[in-house]
């Protein structure tokens, strides 16, 4: 799934930079495919400046323009993602365990980091 390009990530517990775990509600997720990310995230932090069509919050975004890595070290699978044409967030980075738990951390551009831990699908 993870080199095919086609999983979905399903977060259960928000990790944000400032404060504590957060449990969420089912709905929020990533879905990874050839040609697209499309992210449906909470953010709970600080913003610095709030981006242009963000209205409704969250880490909500749809891109078709994106660098794709994986490296695999035996028991963990390391996926990086790159939007390019996304303004507010600078990098996924996916660690998926053997079990298929996995923890996705988001690098945001002028907002708190923020981690999420769940589950591929």
């Amino acid at each position: 799934m993870i080199e095919s390009r086609s999983f979905v990530f399903k977060a259960e517990v928000a990790n944000p930079a400032r404060g504590g775990s957060e449990q969420l509600s089912s709905g929020y997720d990533v879905t990874v495919t050839k040609n697209s990310v499309v992210s449906y995230l909470p953010f709970f932090g600080r913003a610095q400046t709030i981006p242009i069509g963000a209205a409704e919050g969250g880490i909500k975004f749809t891109s078709a323009s994106f660098d794709y890595k994986t490296v695999y070290n035996g028991k963990v699978w390391n996926v990086t993602i790159k939007p390019s044409d996304v303004s507010h967030v600078q990098q996924l980075y996916l660690s998926v365990y053997d079990n298929g738990t996995a923890v996705l951390e988001v690098m945001n551009i002028n907002r708190d980091n923020i981690s999420f831990r769940g589950y591929i699908q």
